[in-house]
């Protein structure tokens, strides 16, 4: 696997893919998935919450999968438990996602080399909101 693929795009994710999909989104206002997704919104992202569980969250419509999402998104950040990744991933590839983010303590080497093999940006056990805090010095 080239590891050196893994993470270098994050200035050019957090710059350039501006909707995203949340997957394994919470509806509980205490957990990570709903904080970040929340924190996103407010910086003027647009926020597709994907979650078979919720009708809603956030005040948004959830989708039960990606390919449900009807319109076009850019990156897939990952809320899930690192076995359940890979056909998350795979959904990702085929609606055409341009990044996968796998979110801090969110692992799985399979599913990067499928992701970057299909030619997507990764990043892999990161948090999506303190990378951003820190590149837009937040």
């Amino acid at each position: 696997m080239k590891l050196d693929q893994i993470n270098k795009d994050i200035p050019k994710i957090l710059k350039e893919l501006k909707k995203i999909a949340v997957v394994g989104i919470s509806d509980k206002s205490l957990r990570d998935s709903y904080m970040v997704a929340n924190f996103m919104m407010n910086k003027g992202y647009q926020v597709f919450p994907v979650n078979p569980n919720y009708e809603k969250v956030l005040g948004k419509k959830c989708y039960p999968s990606l390919l449900q999402i009807e319109e076009k998104v850019e990156l897939v950040d990952i809320f899930r438990k690192s076995e359940y990744v890979i056909p998350v991933v795979k959904e990702a590839i085929h609606i055409g996602a341009k990044a996968v983010w796998l979110q801090l303590g969110v692992i799985n080497e399979d599913a990067v080399k499928l992701a970057l093999d299909a030619g997507l940006m990764v990043v892999m056990n990161h948090c999506w909101k303190q990378e951003y805090q820190y590149l837009m010095n937040e």
